[in-house]
């Protein structure tokens, strides 16, 4: 098994959780509704957590959904949203994902919102890691990481929610 080092304890994450929300509650703040929508699994996790501390501080309405995609086949899957895609029209819109990598997931995610009539799209991400191969960055980043091609950003949440990142 390769050696991990932890680069996100529990608490710490969860400062740069509540720091995002706070940098998006500011930025929609002459909103009426935002839409958190996490990519499914961790993405999801993280987006539950976000769109909770949103809520605590923001004036207007925050909704949460998943979207499902599958991360090994982009291109042949038709993502799905867990919420009736006719609440996107004119909706603002944050897409949460644990770790940039690529951008290939946060692309296609993209791609699939950007057929509904949004207003906005935003992304979140917790680790950003800039190896991208698309034009496409994290708008809100808690961390900013280099690494190497053969390093990889493992996110894990434990029962409530609570995250901790590691570098392999």
């Amino acid at each position: 098994m390769p050696n991990k080092t932890l680069i996100l304890e529990k608490q710490v994450f969860h400062q740069k959780l509540i720091r995002m929300a706070y940098q998006i509650a500011e930025d929609y703040a002459d909103e009426k509704k935002l839409i958190v929508v996490g990519i499914k699994d961790n993405g999801a996790i993280l987006a539950k957590q976000l769109q909770k501390q949103i809520a605590k501080i923001a004036d207007f309405d925050v909704k949460y959904c998943d979207l499902k995609v599958d991360k090994s086949n982009h291109q042949k899957d038709t993502p799905s949203l867990s919420m009736d895609v006719k609440e996107l029209k004119n909706a603002n819109v944050i897409l949460v994902d644990d770790v940039i990598n690529s951008g290939v997931t946060l692309i296609y995610s993209t791609k699939y919102l950007l057929d509904f009539p949004v207003k906005r799209i935003s992304t979140a991400v917790m680790v950003n890691r800039d190896h991208r191969r698309f034009p496409i960055k994290a708008d809100y980043v808690g961390l900013s990481l280099a690494t190497t091609m053969q390093e990889h950003i493992q996110v894990d949440f434990d029962k409530q929610g609570k995250g901790v990142a590691y570098l392999e």
